[in-house]
């Protein structure tokens, strides 16, 4: 039995067709899709690792590696592309001192905690996963993570107003103007047209340009050997409950958008992705979760087809054997990836929006006016908060207070409303006063 059908003829696609995850292109067209979705990742895939001194092209092997892993033990379900996950920057620049090798072992030690989490979520059930994270949390989640990479976006663009602008211009013409393919591949179309623009005005930086010229098309990726170490065994754990957040909320928000009840996967996927996780830091790479870029490029293209992911997954491997492609993507201008970075952001918190809309939720409940703001601010402020040893960053500090905060506030609710309605209940102290009989014309009969 195929794994998927064939999208129509697989060539050509209407402006308002989605594309599902049991479905595929053209295979041609298929690995271009694939290629955006690297190109998409680009920032997440040298920033994270270039912030926390971990090998770029290691981390681009285990992306693709990552991504094969989370495919197979979903059972092909689940569309998603697996790359660094920015929660893992503060703890592990946090625990530098430590050396290469406890960072590596911490990755390590998330993953192996995710996946167990992952096997908690199937042994009990979804309905666990649900009364900690229903729609308004997962929905959160989903909008304070655009909303905290936004800045980042900003400092891009503003680096490089040109190339970024001509960027956005592309991706938006595409999106508007064009239709067919070249509605679903406006990312890339993008990221080429800002690229070449900013190479023919001299904006690419030189030392990059000299390094991809002087570095070889074949090479190894470095793989390194972990060490498990408890003091960065702890600093990672803020960061496995922002990867859990991720993945639930991710989950759902795919399985809302192609119209597939994908809540019997939450648990899988969490598995997968902490496999995935610890594989990467078992060999020297960041540790992985499905990013915004990935639901961002999905959301525009409408393209959910698990088959893209496929493509993506082993381009990513193919890549990172070639260091010259490690530094072709490293030339990327941060103006480019700024243009980029601020349509597929804003795409994130719209499916957080929409995943808000699409399940009811009462956003005028004080509960949850007062808890999903806060949560959302501080994420988006980027509020930091320093216990101890630990450094927390806005994604890790708006994800603990609305996957913490908002379960208890309405547990405490809850048994305010309960004895509320047991003190009502309750019989007063006044002698009971028997009410009298009447007949049927009224006439008291005691």
């Amino acid at each position: 039995m195929a794994l998927w059908t064939v999208h129509g003829d697989g060539r050509r696609l209407g402006n308002d067709e989605v594309v599902r995850s049991d479905e595929r292109l053209s295979w041609p067209l298929t690995v271009g899709l694939g290629l955006q979705h690297v190109v998409a990742m680009a920032g997440a895939t040298i920033l994270v690792p270039t912030l926390t001194g971990f090998p770029v092209s290691t981390t681009l092997l285990f992306s693709g590696v990552g991504t094969l892993l989370f495919l197979l033990i979903t059972r092909n379900r689940v569309p998603s592309y697996l790359g660094a996950s920015y929660a893992f920057v503060a703890p592990l620049v946090a625990a530098h001192n430590e050396g290469l090798a406890a960072q590596f072992g911490g990755v390590l030690f998330a993953g192996i905690l995710l996946a167990v989490v992952g096997v908690a979520v199937k042994a009990l059930g979804i309905r666990l996963v649900d009364s900690v994270m229903p729609p308004i949390v997962t929905g959160a989640v989903i909008v304070l993570i655009g909303l905290n990479l936004a800045p980042v976006a900003g400092r891009e663009v503003s680096s490089g107003p040109w190339p970024a602008g001509i960027t956005l211009v592309v991706i938006g013409l595409c999106a508007v103007l064009s239709k067919g393919l070249l509605v679903r591949l406006g990312v890339l179309a993008g990221v080429v047209v800002g690229w070449v623009v900013a190479a023919l005005s001299g904006g690419l930086d030189a030392g990059r340009v000299a390094a991809l010229g002087a570095a070889p098309w074949l090479g190894m990726p470095a793989l390194h050997e972990p060490q498990l170490r408890p003091s960065v065994m702890l600093a990672v754990l803020p960061a496995v409950a922002v990867l859990t957040a991720q993945s639930v909320a991710y989950t759902k928000a795919v399985g809302g958008v192609i119209g597939r009840d994908l809540a019997g996967n939450v648990g899988d996927a969490l598995i997968a992705n902490g496999l995935a996780t610890a594989l990467s830091g078992a060999g020297g790479g960041a540790g992985l979760t499905p990013l915004g870029e990935n639901v961002g490029v999905m959301a525009a293209t409408k393209v959910y087809s698990t088959a893209t992911c496929l493509a993506a997954a082993l381009g990513a491997v193919v890549l990172s054997f070639s260091p010259k492609v490690a530094a072709l993507v490293e030339t990327l201008p941060a103006g480019v990836i700024g243009g980029m970075s601020i349509v597929l952001f804003g795409m994130v918190v719209m499916v957080g929006v929409r995943l808000w809309l699409d399940n009811d939720v009462n956003l005028a409940d004080p509960l949850n006016l007062m808890v999903v703001g806060t949560a959302i601010v501080a994420g988006a402020g980027n509020v930091i908060v320093n216990v101890s040893w630990l450094r927390l960053n806005g994604i890790v500090v708006g994800s603990l207070l609305i996957v913490l905060g908002y379960p208890l506030l309405r547990t405490l609710r809850a048994i305010r409303q309960r004895r509320a309605a047991l003190l009502a209940d309750r019989p007063t102290d006044r002698p009971h006063q028997p009410r009298s009989r009447v007949d049927e014309a009224g006439v008291e009969l005691d």
